[in-house]
């Protein structure tokens, strides 16, 4: 830094009110403009989520035309994964790497004000193609063509703003990555970093992979619609399922960037409630790193039905059930560290016991779709949205909401609502099991997803998903209360807010400093 510009800092007066959050080039105030973006967004795609469930309520169509439905599914997806999930992590990031490896800030702030504040001008960008000619993009998530090039004029700007989000997406992931590579504290070699630490760092060379991949489909699909090309046009010579290889080379990594800081945050959590250290640290972080290089080679399990030849489906279905076995080294780890733990159930533990449950529920629902022929009856069937509901809700949607309760008291300095705070999980857990349970019978029994009309026979187990869904929404804004009283002010929080039978800190580091397993207890 010049001379002159340690002058122009120290006479510089720090802004107040709206530039404050403008300019802002703080790790914390980033973090905090990051989460509460995630929760607007969370509420967004969660009012999409419910006009879904309202029409599915009865067979017949009730409330929406099904052009709209598909644009409500398609929509809630890309805003609450581009929007509510990855920004939510993110904005743990920018809180929480640089206090946990002992650096002073991330390594390029400004980048990191320029990252944040793409996303809201993309989410306008998104959002306001509900309000053009021919409606918002209906081809779901996937953007799969002929179907999403029939989109009319809200084409475009849906494909930028998926341009921009991918764009903040690597910008934020160079950041970090810089950020722990470059400024950890002296004497903090890698494998001592905590695990949250080492899941985002895993993360963040997911995203830089992928996320230009994504970018050269949607380019593609631009270039169809718009410069004559045939990329994905069989009249032109053109492949649509090639669309579904590049898309799919993108999206299999990125259901793992959705859930890798998840379980960094559980790592965290599980050991601080257990009170004792994590188990087996080193091959959590293995565990990681495997679960991150083998999401490369599993991408073509969504794509069974398209008539690959058998090798490829061969291959396909033993890479994705080889990648069971980090997840499931991970889940054993966790139970083995609340082994024998003397365990409390503040909050942020019960949301993570009820990932680890919940979790491997999705997991085992994972492993009947990765075996091909089974995957042939239940593609495309509301099996499928069970299997992910359960990875994303009650996997990361849980992470990030036990690690506001966990981390709030440090970021506000206050201590939240313990008993509103079992309130919204205990009636969060009861809801989100009754609004997705019931889509694993109804698919199992052939139930198409997407579709804004049933028969008969599906009519019961949609209604209690319904009733599940309301529910669960209205349990969130318990959470928005929790947070906001919190914020406001409160019981101070102490020094040690986590006090249990050994008034252990809660910031334990993870690793815990070191603890001989072999020595027997000295009984006093």
């Amino acid at each position: 830094m010049s001379a002159v510009t340690i002058e122009d800092t120290h006479h510089e007066e720090h802004p107040s009110g709206i530039k404050r959050w403008l300019f802002t080039t703080n790790h914390k105030d980033i973090g905090t403009l990051y989460l509460v973006f995630a929760l607007i967004m969370f509420l967004i795609g969660g009012v999409m989520a419910l006009v879904i469930r309202a029409e599915l309520f009865q067979p017949g169509l009730q409330f929406v035309e099904p052009q709209f439905f598909n644009s409500m599914t398609t929509l809630h997806a890309l805003v609450m994964i581009f929007g509510g999930v990855m920004p939510a992590f993110t904005g743990l990031a920018n809180w929480l790497i640089p206090m946990m490896i002992g650096a002073p800030d991330m390594a390029m702030p400004r980048m990191n004000n320029w990252s944040f504040w793409i996303l809201p001008f993309a989410f306008a960008m998104l959002l306001s193609t509900l309000f053009m000619e021919g409606g918002a993009p209906a081809g779901g998530w996937t953007l799969y063509p002929p179907l999403v090039l029939q989109t009319g004029d809200a084409f475009p700007f849906a494909m930028f703003a998926i341009h921009l989000m991918g764009l903040s997406s690597i910008m934020g992931s160079i950041n970090i990555i810089a950020t722990i590579l470059n400024m950890r504290a002296p004497g903090m070699t890698l494998m001592k970093m905590p695990l949250f630490v080492w899941t985002w760092l895993i993360t963040a060379y997911l995203l830089i992979a992928t996320m230009p991949v994504l970018a050269g489909a949607v380019t593609m699909l631009i270039t169809d619609k718009f410069f004559g090309t045939s990329f994905f046009n069989a009249a032109g010579g053109g492949d649509p399922v090639l669309f579904q290889h590049i898309f799919w080379f993108f999206g299999h990594p990125e259901v793992y960037i959705l859930i890798l800081p998840a379980f960094g945050v559980i790592s965290q959590i599980i050991p601080t409630f257990a009170r004792k250290p994590l188990f087996g640290y080193s091959s959590m972080v293995y565990a990681t790193a495997s679960i991150a290089f083998l999401s490369f080679i599993v991408w073509a399990h969504h794509m069974f039905t398209v008539g690959m030849p058998l090798q490829g489906e061969l291959f396909f279905m033993f890479t994705t059930m080889l990648i069971a076995v980090p997840t499931g080294v991970k889940v054993f780890n966790w139970v083995a560290t609340m082994w024998k733990g003397s365990m409390t159930f503040e909050t942020p533990m019960l949301f993570a016991i009820a990932f680890v449950v919940l979790f491997t529920i999705g997991g085992f629902s994972g492993l009947m779709l990765a075996m091909a022929p089974i995957d042939f009856q239940y593609h495309d069937t509301y099996f499928v949205v069970a299997h992910f509901h359960y990875v994303l809700v009650p996997g990361a949607v849980f992470a990030i909401m036990a690690a506001v309760y966990y981390w709030l008291p440090k970021w506000t300095g206050h201590m939240y609502d313990e008993r509103l705070g079992k309130l919204h999980f205990w009636l969060s857990v009861i809801f989100v099991n009754l609004t997705f349970f019931p889509m694993h019978f109804i698919g199992l029994a052939g139930m198409p997803r997407r579709i804004p009309d049933y028969a008969l026979q599906f009519a019961d187990f949609n209604m209690l998903a319904s009733v599940g869904a309301f529910g669960f929404g209205l349990a969130q804004l318990i959470f928005v209360y929790v947070v906001w009283k919190a914020a406001r002010g409160g019981e101070k929080a102490s020094a040690q807010v986590w006090e249990g039978a050994h008034g252990l800190e809660w910031t334990l580091p993870s690793p815990p400093p070191y603890h001989s397993f072999t020595k027997a207890p000295v009984v006093e």
